[in-house]
């Protein structure tokens, strides 16, 4: 057994997403992300293979001219599908070739560190409930991103319920993501109070089920919540997240650290 947990606040954070993979150094003492985001385009097709080369390449120019992030510090690493113990279960927006794919040992492999891999809407959603809209909040927290679909994550007193896909759950016999994404409001042409229906419906189905302590929505209509937020009725304050474009990162920083310090006890 190791008797020596490694300190260092310091670890690297990569956003995969199905037209950019953006990255940065993250301080987790200080809950914030250090320097400029480095931001390439996401390949096409974007097979595992090319995927990993640009990850590595991103890794490559973080850590170039740095001694602030351990040589063998883990690398965070969000992915646009599930994640199971390591293995992409899902390809939407990327080639089907990810499908059941150990990924954390392709970008371990290709970047010769230890990578974790974690869902991204997990992800940014362990970051709002750590040190974002969510911060200091006991209980559960749910962020939802409102969207292409409907991402989600699900927080108890600060930990990770992974993989939770509630944009899937069935609302008067459709997905929610089909009839209350941001998509599907512009797709339909709904005025903002007509869209606020949709959400009074999907999110009073939330609070029934997980009695949340919080609601955080995040995505990009995260920055017009003053539109339909005043017509929705629920028990659970909702929030906008606020950690926007860097929320990713951030929390694909903690879940290395995390797996890092698992390690170490092992």
């Amino acid at each position: 057994m190791a008797t020596n947990t490694p300190t260092s606040a310091h670890y690297i954070g990569i956003d995969i997403g199905g037209t950019g993979i953006k990255g940065a150094l993250v301080n987790l003492e200080k809950g914030i992300v250090q320097g400029s985001l480095t931001h390439l385009p996401t390949p096409q097709p974007a097979t595992p293979a090319q995927v990993a080369e640009v990850v590595a390449q991103i890794t490559a120019e973080l850590t170039a001219g740095t001694d602030s992030v351990d040589a063998q510090s883990p690398v965070g690493v969000t992915y646009p599908g599930i994640v199971s113990h390591g293995i992409s279960r899902s390809a939407a927006n990327m080639d089907k070739a990810f499908i059941n794919l150990d990924i954390n040992n392709l970008f371990t492999e290709r970047l010769r560190r230890p990578v974790s891999v974690i869902n991204d809407a997990d992800a940014a959603g362990l970051a709002e409930a750590r040190c974002g809209a969510g911060r200091g909040t006991k209980g559960t927290v749910l962020v939802i991103t409102l969207g292409t679909g409907i991402g989600s994550a699900l927080i108890f007193d600060g930990q990770l319920v992974p993989n939770t896909e509630l944009g899937h759950l069935s609302i008067d016999g459709f997905d929610a993501e089909i009839r209350a994404s941001a998509v599907a409001r512009e797709r339909e042409g709904l005025t903002w109070k007509d869209y606020s229906v949709r959400l009074q419906r999907y999110f009073s189905e939330l609070e029934f089920i997980f009695s949340p302590e919080l609601i955080i929505i995040g995505g990009g209509i995260s920055q017009r919540t003053d539109e339909y937020l005043p017509y929705l009725k629920l028990r659970t304050p909702v929030v906008p997240a606020t950690l926007r474009n860097e929320a990713g990162i951030y929390g694909a920083a903690r879940h290395a650290a995390t797996a890092r310090t698992l390690l170490a006890v092992a």
